[in-house]
């Protein structure tokens, strides 16, 4: 018998988490653990291992064959060019205190795409080669530059099959027209709702009148189009949090039911008007927005989630879901999803726009005018994949993880610190130990929620596999 070899990571307690590449899991303790490390296990050992995805007798054999198959599942293919970003001004009629792109005021010259711009951007379009497009538009303020907005709609529908646009907006003057464009089912709205009404005025609208003009079109959003096709994302400062059951059921009132919560990116003018966060303040405040959710999902009709421990409890316990480009492995850069910014420059992720326009680093890989830079291109592709990666190799989450050398460059302007002293990893640690706690719970209040936020009515029995 052939084992594949399992990563394994202290819970505490004298429990263990063991897992392999191909994602397969399960906990037991200290005893199995030294046997499976001093190569002495027992035959009972041997059967556990042998019938679930631990082990294989030869290679081309059917379980040989099935643990290729899960792992193949968790990679994420290099695909053709099929989500961009546009940027057609940077613009904006807020004046946010943790603006994260260096808006420019809403009066300012020389911040928007020229009809040269438009047209290269057409250009650009018209050479990808699927049938299929995601469209997103940002900023600044997307809806200054409503008529960019709807003239690359009309392009975009006539040449692509299948079109999708998102429209991230702050929502705070929104025009008949605009609210007409808002009409076509294939457009979506994202939007931003900072913790409360009072963080939210105090950080973005400034005023109650500006404010209160906020609110009422977000709840028409909402009304005319549901939760579906508005989200709302909260940026949250961890010196300035609300208090977690406030903070629910303001989304809840509006009928939103996807919280995602986010700390404040340090990019842009955040970067420098803001302290580098608190870590314990945030997973504490994390963890309770989590449970007061579980808690909240057990009596409530309406089911809530946190989107990005729901993306992580997927990606356990399934594979695949790569929508979510910050955690995918590879990470591939600038291949599938594009950002075009109101100058024309291209850049593999909106957080590389955001290093370049503080001067922080050129992560440019292009322009409209001169296309894609495949030199610097391959040179960003060289380290997008936790296979090979020293520390991740040997890390009990490194099937369901991903590398971001665009937050290490941001961060420590390198991309070969050991991991377990980056952010990004930490981060990651923390929210995988989370969603196996939960995944692990007895309790059948967080069993219910967990199995929503995965989309099954119960968890099967032996999803988490406990081996004594």
């Amino acid at each position: 018998m052939n084992i594949w070899p399992l990563q394994f990571r202290w819970l505490g307690q004298g429990e263990y988490l063991f897992s392999n590449d191909s994602g397969a899991f399960f906990r037991s303790d200290e005893s199995f653990l030294r046997r499976y490390t001093e190569g002495r296990l027992t035959g009972a050992d041997s059967e556990f291992l042998a019938n679930y995805d631990f082990a294989f007798s030869e290679v081309g054999d059917a379980k040989f064959f099935g643990h290729a198959f899960q792992w193949m599942k968790r990679l994420n293919v290099a695909a053709e060019l099929n989500y961009v970003i546009l940027v057609p001004t940077l613009r904006c009629n807020l004046t946010c205190d943790y603006c994260q792109v260096s808006r420019a005021a809403e009066t300012a010259k020389g911040f928007d795409w020229t009809e040269n711009d438009l047209n290269l951007v057409f250009r650009m379009l018209s050479a990808i080669k699927g049938d299929s497009l995601k469209v997103e538009f940002q900023g600044g303020e997307p809806l200054l530059r409503l008529d960019v907005l709807q003239a690359v709609r009309s392009f975009v529908r006539q040449r692509f099959k299948h079109a999708e646009f998102v429209v991230c907006t702050n929502l705070q003057s929104v025009g008949e027209e605009a609210w007409q464009f808002f009409d076509s089912s294939d457009t979506l709205i994202s939007t931003s709702l900072d913790g409360s009404s009072d963080l939210h005025r105090k950080l973005r609208t400034k005023s109650s009148d500006a404010h209160d003009e906020f609110l009422s079109n977000l709840a028409q959003a909402i009304a005319k189009y549901g939760p579906e096709r508005v989200s709302a994302l909260p940026t949250l400062d961890v010196n300035d949090l609300p208090n977690p059951a406030d903070f629910v059921e303001q989304y809840a009132k509006l009928g939103l039911h996807s919280i995602f919560l986010r700390q404040v990116n340090y990019q842009g003018f955040a970067r420098k008007a803001l302290h580098q966060s608190n870590k314990t303040a945030w997973y504490q405040f994390y963890r309770s927005v989590v449970h007061y959710i579980i808690e909240r999902n057990n009596s409530a009709d309406l089911a809530m989630e946190e989107f990005y421990l729901s993306h992580l409890l997927r990606r356990i316990v399934r594979g695949g879901h790569n929508n979510f480009v910050d955690l995918r492995n590879p990470n591939w850069l600038g291949i599938d999803y594009i950002v075009v910014d109101y100058d024309g420059k291209i850049y593999p992720t909106d957080e590389a726009r955001m290093l370049s326009r503080v001067r922080h680093v050129d992560l440019s890989i292009g322009s409209l005018q001169a296309g894609l830079d495949q030199q610097k291109l391959w040179q960003l592709n060289q380290i997008v994949s936790n296979f090979d990666d020293p520390d991740c190799i040997h890390c009990v989450y490194h099937p369901y993880c991903g590398l971001d050398v665009i937050d290490d460059l941001s961060r420590y302007q390198r991309i070969d610190l050991p991991r377990h002293m980056t952010h990004h990893c930490n981060k990651q640690m923390t929210l995988f130990d989370f969603a196996f706690e939960l995944l692990y719970s007895t309790s059948p209040v967080v069993q219910s929620s967990v199995a929503k936020w995965l989309g099954v009515t119960s968890l099967p029995e032996n999803l988490c596999m406990v081996y004594k």
